[in-house]
């Protein structure tokens, strides 16, 4: 599941990370949530290009988005198969530009239970590269808009002490096959989104003003617990599923 995530790097570090041609001018955002535009590469006509989409895919079937489910997440077992995403996999697939993301572990049971933030991203600093599918929707009154939802797998060591499901994180050699659409069929593109290594991230706890999207900055990506309190996959009790 990925449901919250943070994009904080200046957009320069973006640019070199992927390699479009664009110099879009965008702030820091440490709390992006669903449905609010958000920074994706795509790759068209032959180059990567710079792309503000809404997140929560429209597949371009859909004649009435109001009636049609939030999708923000594509599970990588079955997107090959489900007309949602079926046609995105072959023919549209980005990347966000992303810093890390947030998931919540639960503890207890009942009204008893809590759920404590957490904050996973790249332990050497570098753009966490969320493999994403995205789609045109065009609506019958000739409106347009771009949409796309984070493709999922299940979680690694790492991850398991918190969810068992992470975004799929593509390495930098693995962007270039992804978004190659004319060259990399969907099947040998979905073989790209398993869990990352182990050692690729970092997971700390976090302020709980993470739970409300209104709150964004630079707070909120602050560890509460110094590096060696960090909890290490296995150790965790009490794990569960958030959603």
């Amino acid at each position: 599941m990925c449901g919250r995530y943070f994009a904080s790097q200046a957009p320069e570090i973006y640019r070199q990370a992927y390699g479009y041609a664009e110099q879009p001018n965008f702030p820091a955002r440490y709390n992006i949530a669903p449905t609010q535009p958000v920074a994706v590469v795509v790759h068209e006509n032959g180059r990567r290009r710079f792309r503000l989409v809404r997140w929560g895919l429209w597949p371009s079937w859909v004649k009435d988005p109001k009636a049609f489910p939030l999708v923000i997440n594509a599970r990588v077992e079955t997107m090959r198969d489900k007309p949602t995403f079926r046609g995105a996999l072959r023919h549209r697939r980005c990347v966000f530009l992303a810093d890390g993301f947030y998931e919540w572990r639960r503890e207890g049971t009942g009204r008893a239970a809590t759920r404590t933030p957490f904050m996973i991203r790249r332990a050497d600093g570098a753009p966490t590269a969320l493999a994403g599918l995205w789609e045109n929707w065009l609506g019958a009154d000739g409106s347009e808009i771009d949409t796309a939802a984070v493709v999922t797998t299940g979680a690694n060591g790492t991850m398991a002490a918190v969810h068992d499901r992470m975004p799929a994180i593509l390495s930098s050699e693995q962007v270039e096959p992804w978004l190659d659409m004319r060259g990399v069929e969907p099947e040998a593109a979905a073989a790209l989104c398993r869990p990352c290594p182990d050692d690729w991230l970092t997971l700390d706890p976090v302020s709980p003003r993470v739970n409300d999207a209104r709150n964004d900055g630079p707070d909120l990506v602050v560890p509460l617990t110094p590096p060696k309190d960090r909890p290490r996959s296995g150790e965790a009790d009490g794990q569960g599923m958030l959603f």
